[in-house]
């Protein structure tokens, strides 16, 4: 056989393979997945949380434009435009919605029959989203920050650094579900440590550096700012605040401490939108959201930026720094 013919031969056999590999990859169908965030689109937090979903979702064979589509919104701190958004996504037709922080009710107000996955959302039982963690009932689940218990860790950290600390700043969102809570749990060791706490709300920009000032004209003086979305939201003016009067500060995500913040500590948050992919991938396969029970975190880490404690004038000690995850020189 001449090796024209031969080649004739293996194009005409490519071809028809060709349309029953094509037809192939059209049988597969393409699901779809709204995900409505309480964060901007160019927060540092974002790029992390799509990186982490979008991996959970590709290691349980999840592609995006293959058999997988999401449609992402990005409402940041505002509300009215979370509510416009979770509308926007219901006419869509998800099969399963994303959501987070402020998302959540605003999704839960659209729609009762699209199934909701939440992924890092203060006390959802208290805030009435779920009946129980064991068994949510509804449409939505998903995976909570933790027990407020855990912030006590924070003012115990506080004061392992600057041992004359005397009065904390809580910045706290009076919206969120979160405020009172994470504010309780300070409030039943503060007496034990001698320190006052005094609650900030973080409502607007002029207020939070109004409210941080005049804290910070009495020595001995820190900040505790709890995750909420007003944080988020405020972040770069809390964190030059803390830095302009030279407070020490604790704080919920690294993001913060990559950013020049002194420590932090807390759950991994883009942990649980990897692990709400698992989630989202077993309601796309026919489990309902009533049945997959609310999980909190096992893992929190901390973060210590050492050149933030040294422009403080502070020692962080050897032994916390030995329990950090990372310590940025």
């Amino acid at each position: 056989m001449s090796l024209q013919r031969r080649e004739f031969i293996t194009v005409l056999g490519g071809v028809a393979e060709w349309p029953l590999a094509a037809h192939a990859q059209q049988r597969e169908r393409m699901r779809r997945i709204g995900a409505l965030m309480n964060v901007t689109s160019d927060d540092p937090e974002s790029s992390l949380r799509v990186a982490a979903f979008s991996q959970g979702l590709q290691e349980l064979g999840w592609s995006v434009g293959r058999n997988v589509r999401i449609d992402w919104r990005w409402a940041g701190a505002d509300r009215e435009r979370a509510r416009t958004y979770a509308a926007e996504l219901v006419a869509l037709a998800p099969e399963v919605v994303l959501t987070s922080g402020l998302g959540v009710r605003p999704m839960l107000q659209a729609t009762r029959t699209v199934p909701i996955v939440f992924a890092g959302l203060n006390d959802p039982v208290g805030a009435g989203v779920v009946r129980s963690l064991a068994r949510p009932g509804g449409n939505i689940t998903g995976f909570a920050l933790g027990e407020y218990g855990f912030s006590t860790k924070w003012l115990e950290l506080l004061t392992q650094i600057e041992p004359r600390l005397a009065r904390v700043a809580v910045i706290r969102d009076p919206l969120g579900t979160g405020g009172p809570g994470y504010l309780g749990a300070l409030q039943g060791v503060a007496p034990s440590l001698r320190v006052e706490l005094n609650p900030i709300d973080a409502t607007n920009a002029n207020e939070i550096e109004s409210a941080v000032t005049e804290f910070a004209r009495q020595p001995n003086g820190g900040v505790i700012v709890p995750s909420s979305t007003a944080a988020n939201l405020h972040r770069e003016l809390i964190l030059s605040l803390a830095a302009r009067q030279r407070l020490p500060a604790v704080y919920p995500t690294r993001s913060y401490v990559e950013k020049g913040g002194l420590i932090s500590y807390g759950p991994i948050q883009a942990d649980s939108f990897r692990l709400a992919a698992g989630y989202v991938d077993r309601i796309l396969k026919g489990e309902k959201p009533a049945d997959l029970p609310v999980q909190v975190p096992t893992k929190y880490e901390l973060v210590i930026n050492l050149k933030t404690a040294r422009a403080l004038d502070l020692t962080v000690p050897l032994t916390l720094q030995a329990r950090a995850e990372e310590v940025i020189e």
